[in-house]
């Protein structure tokens, strides 16, 4: 290795060595001047000839550099590195005292990470011949010392800019005499050969003394240009050099000014330092040009990189048909070196191909070596320019074929995706129908196997109810409303209130054979669990008479469960049987409550979920199946059931489902009867009066030409068609617009206007019934029981008491006075034999109508509505009878309360929704110790008073409340004045509240002077017949 260093060194010694006596040579001939009879002898072909050789020779010292550069370790060795190491002593700890450990191989485990860092930064290091730390990295890793180059000063960098602007091939050159004008346009002859004036530059080189111009700055500012007459017409004349510069003297004949043909003002070609420029026209660079030889020669270390780099330029510039681009050398040469392109191998992105119209990274940063990088730029990004440079042609066809071919292969490919799509889809929606058909089949078969299940079930409990009812059971009370999803969320914040409105159901512990489990929709307060059970421990002092009697222990066989989903669900306002069905620890609880006991389920409302409750604890329940009660549940099919029943119906019309049959069936109802004032719109499924509209009839403009049309006919030809076909007629062309104008809902809170309520009720379905033509209209609620034996037993009746709109049910008074009470239960035993027909079985009620005929003066009663269920007056009066001790015997319509003296009868008046939003601010503790201080409690001993039904723990703005006294007037008086002091108690002036106390307070005081009439009415009876019966006698 040695000695190809040293090989290597003599050859590189040898051709630096002729080149220099070449140019040394090439010095003396250009002074030597022979003269011979006054004229000069030209050398140019010996010239010629020095010249031819020396380029030889620098091409292969440019071979032998390159070659040297790309084996680094082939450098030769310039100093005598022995002379310069300088030994630096290191210290060593003693290894005498230190143990030997033989090395093991397991744990070498290669070089740490900082070698590895420190191996890859000197590789890096290695491909940067110009990096600034190379040189201590060579002589470090391999012994090898560059030679220090001399640095250029700022006099040569400013002569040498100063001879470019005169237009000199070389800056060491003298001018050639052909090339060389003076600024005057004249031949100068130089007489001396060596200028005296010049001071020497270098050791070898001297060059003509040059004063600066005044008119040029440091930093070389233009100076003033003036065409010269004897100058080409492409360059021009700078008189400022002219007069500030002079003249070189060399041996020639004519020498001149030279300027290059390309270069028009010297000034601009002064503006560029430092960075070796040189210009590329139409995509090729001028090898042998000044600048770029200049610039090869200062950077002959890196000339492969160099090359290619220029080499992609050049080739960017034709594709993009660039006419001229000055490039920065210094720029480009540290891009090369700076790592960051490595051209050999590499794509070249977007634009490498030769056809592409972006540019790649690469080229972007090429383009950032330029001088005039915005102008170039800006042809590069000029929309079509790369189809005018070179392979323009190729690159068009090859970019409309790529288009065409995108264009095809895109419509084939959305083509191909619709169909993939449509497969998908299809597959999709038949792999869900199928699923959906799987699931829906399982729920099916799920439903018919629990409803079979319960038949069977309800089948055993008809068999045995005799055994069931008279001995020890379990009776589970889940208050379910099974309504629909609409019309549960339109009873929001009502709906769990509602569903626990009915606590009085806890009274069946009253019979010594019965517990009962009471399935609540919330969790229950202590205050309220603790007032119930304080009631319902009080029956012995009752049944006494004695506040003071021990409690009894009927409160113990109550059971308060609450399903432990109630939280999970908070805002579907679910029924309670839904949630009860999904929670299962419930249900296991409940199971192990009624194991080994005889036991049946009382709803409420059914819903389909009653039977997954039935079926998951295996018991039957005391009420129809779901979709029984769905059919005969409504308005239709309570009229269905009461036709079949043959008790008299208002005249109407059922299942009204489209907007012509209802003008039609008006129409026609308004032609047979003549006589009613008001029609009702009732929409099925509705409850409380919540779907209910009106229509008065007295807004017919041929109201009058219709009754005296029936006045000229008789009686029995009025019920012809023919009779009535004028009339009908007339009036299928006035309903419409008397509807649209003059009907109206009940509940504005509900349903705001009639196009609202008209839109539910052709929905959904409804009825049209007659509003019962008389100004006293009473309406009373049977309550019935149908035996799964068949028995049916009628429970509780009382006459109801309204709200404002007159058809919204706040309270009753039982027992019931408005109906004789022999015909009154014949006709409820009529509608429960109905039901028992048709598989309707447990509590219903029934709401009937009675008023007096205007033309015969005779009792009307009407059915009017069927509710299945177990109903909150039935659920009151349960309360009252277990506090009163008392019986209520519906065939003779009295309460009978049995006390020390002879049995009495008592009146109750029932407020089983009073609703007021103060009460929520008053706890029930407050509350009670407010009423016994305005005198308002239950006297046990005379078994009168008043007592309250608490629905809710957490809102607590909704109670019942019920009064019981010896006559009816009584009742009605306790109960309004009771309703006026709470008020008062709990409100303010400017804090009223929203409550239903003054709507009842006015349905109790009518009520009170239609009861005042009425007693009036008969003691002038009485004393009329007293008076006739004395006359007779």
């Amino acid at each position: 290795m040695a000695e190809i260093f040293k090989k290597g060194d003599a050859l590189g010694r040898v051709l630096v060595q002729v080149q220099d006596d070449l140019k040394q040579l090439k010095r003396s001939l250009h002074r030597i001047t022979l003269q011979d009879g006054g004229e000069t002898l030209g050398i140019q072909a010996l010239e010629t000839a020095i010249q031819r050789t020396e380029c030889g020779i620098q091409r292969h010292a440019e071979e032998y550099l390159k070659s040297v550069n790309k084996h680094i370790l082939t450098l030769p060795c310039i100093e005598n590195l022995e002379s310069n190491i300088v030994q630096i002593p290191q210290w060593r700890p003693p290894l005498e005292s230190l143990p030997v450990r033989p090395h093991k191989k397991d744990k070498n485990v290669g070089p740490s990470p900082g070698q590895k860092h420190k191996a890859a930064f000197t590789l890096r290091l290695l491909s940067n011949p110009v990096h600034p730390k190379i040189r201590d990295v060579m002589y470090q890793n391999y012994a090898i010392q560059f030679p220090e180059l001399p640095k250029r000063t700022a006099n040569t960098a400013h002569l040498r800019l100063m001879v470019r602007c005169l237009g000199l091939a070389h800056p060491l050159r003298p001018p050639s005499p052909t090339n060389v004008w003076r600024c005057t346009g004249e031949p100068a002859s130089f007489p001396s050969p060596v200028c005296q004036q010049c001071p020497a530059m270098s050791s070898s080189v001297q060059q003509c003394p040059v004063q600066q111009c005044p008119a040029m700055s440091s930093n070389v500012q233009q100076c003033p240009v003036q065409p010269c007459p004897a100058m080409s017409s492409n360059v021009q004349q700078c008189p400022a050099m002219s007069s500030s510069v002079q003249q070189c003297a060399v041996s020639s004949s004519v020498q001149q000014c030279a300027m290059s043909s390309s270069v028009q003002k010297c000034p601009a070609m002064c503006n560029v330092q430092h960075k070796f420029p040189f210009v590329i026209l139409d995509g090729h660079t001028d090898r042998l040009g000044s600048d770029f030889l200049r610039f090869r020669e200062h950077y002959c270390l890196c000339g492969g990189a160099l090359q290619d780099a220029l080499d992609r330029l050049e080739r960017l510039l034709r594709r993009f048909a660039v006419p001229m681009a000055l490039v920065s050398g210094e720029r480009l040469a540290d891009l090369v070196q700076s790592g960051v392109l490595e051209f050999r191998g590499q794509g070249g992105g977007a634009g490498a191909g030769g056809h592409g119209c972006r540019l790649s990274g690469v080229e972007s940063r090429l383009l950032q070596t330029l001088e005039n990088e915005e102008e170039v730029r800006g042809l590069v990004g000029h929309l079509g320019r790369r189809y005018w440079g070179e392979g323009g042609r190729e690159a068009a066809a090859v970019r409309l074929q790529a288009c065409w071919r995108r264009h095809r292969a895109r419509l084939a490919y959305l083509a191909h995706r619709r169909s993939r799509w449509a497969v998908a889809t299809i597959a999709l929606s038949w792999l869900m129908h199928a699923q959906l058909s799987r699931v829906r089949r399982a729920l099916q078969e799920r439903r018919l196997r629990s409803l079979h299940n319960c038949r069977h079930r309800a089948k055993y409990l008809a068999e045995n109810w005799k055994h069931i009812s008279t001995s020890r059971r379990t009776i589970i009370h889940i208050p379910s409303l099974g309504y629909t999803q609409e019309q549960r969320f339109n009873l929001w914040g009502l709906f769990n209130i509602m569903q626990n409105s009915q606590m009085g159901r806890l009274c069946d512990v009253l019979d010594e054979n019965v517990e009962v489990i009471y399935v609540a929709p919330k969790p229950l307060g202590e205050d309220l669990s603790h007032y119930y059970t304080r009631l319902l421990s009080l029956h012995r002092a009752v049944q006494l008479g004695n506040p003071d009697a021990p409690k009894d222990p009927c409160a113990n066989r109550v059971t308060f469960v609450t399903p432990e989903a109630w939280q999970y669900f908070p805002t579907h306002n679910m029924c309670l049987s839904t949630i009860l069905w999904h929670s299962p620890r419930t249900l296991r609880r409940i199971r192990n409550l009624i194991q080994g006991r005889q036991a049946y389920i009382v709803g409420w409302v059914p819903h389909p979920d009653d039977l997954l409750v039935a079926e998951e604890l295996d018991l039957p329940i005391l009420g129809p199946e779901p979709a029984v009660a769905q059919l005969y549940g409504t308005k239709s099919g309570g009229r269905r059931v009461f036709t079949s029943a043959g008790v008299p119906v208002p005249p109407g019309q059922r299942d009204i489902y489209t907007l012509q049959q209802l003008h039609e069936t008006l129409a026609h109802l308004i032609t047979d009867h003549l006589e009613v004032q008001r029609w009702l719109f009732k929409m099925d499924g509705e409850l409380g009066g919540r779907g209910t509209a009106v229509c008065d009839v007295c807004h017919l403009g041929s109201l009058e030409w219709a009754q005296q049309q029936r006045a000229r006919h008789k009686p029995q030809h009025w019920d012809t068609e023919w009779a009535k076909e004028e009339v009908l007629n007339k009036f299928l062309e006035e309903v419409p617009q008397l509807l649209a104008r003059h009907a109206r809902p009940t509940n504005t809170r509900v349903f705001h206007t009639w196009a609202q309520f008209l839109d539910h009720f052709l929905r959904y379905g409804g009825v049209v019934e007659a509003y019962p033509p008389s100004e006293s209209v009473t309406c009373l609620t049977v309550d019935l029981l149908v035996q799964p034996a068949g028995e049916v037993c009628v429970l509780c009746c009382g006459d109801q008491l309204h709200g404002p709109s007159g058809l919204e049910v706040l309270g009753s008074s039982v027992p019931q006075t408005s109906v004789c009470p022999e015909a009154l239960h014949q006709l409820c035993t009529r509608v429960g034999s109905s039901c028992l027909d048709r598989g309707i079985l447990g509590y219903l009620s029934i709401d009937l109508v009675t008023f007096l005929q205007p033309g015969t003066m005779e009792q009307q009663v009407w059915a009017i509505d069927l509710d299945l269920g177990y109903s909150n007056q039935l659920a009151m009066t349960q309360l009252t009878l277990a506090m009163s001790g008392g019986t209520l015997d519906c065939r003779t319509s009295r309460l009978e309360v049995p006390l020390p003296s002879p049995v009495t009868s008592r009146y109750v008046v029932i407020g089983s929704r009073l609703l007021h939003t103060n009460l929520s601010m008053v706890h029930y503790s407050v509350f009670f110790q407010m009423c016994k201080a305005q005198g308002i409690g239950f006297d046990i001993k005379e078994r009168q008073g008043t007592l309250f039904g608490l629905h809710d723990s957490a809102e607590r703005y909704s109670l019942g409340m019920v009064t019981v006294c010896e006559d009816l007037e009584g009742s009605l008086m306790t109960f309004a004045r009771n309703l006026a002091v709470i008020h008062q108690e709990i409100s303010a002036p400017n804090m009223q509240g929203v409550s239903n106390f003054k709507d009842l307070i006015k349905e109790i005081e009518g009520v009170l002077g239609l009861t005042i009439q009425n007693k009036t009415q008969e003691k002038k009876e009485d004393q009329t017949d007293a008076l006739t019966s004395t006359d007779q006698d």
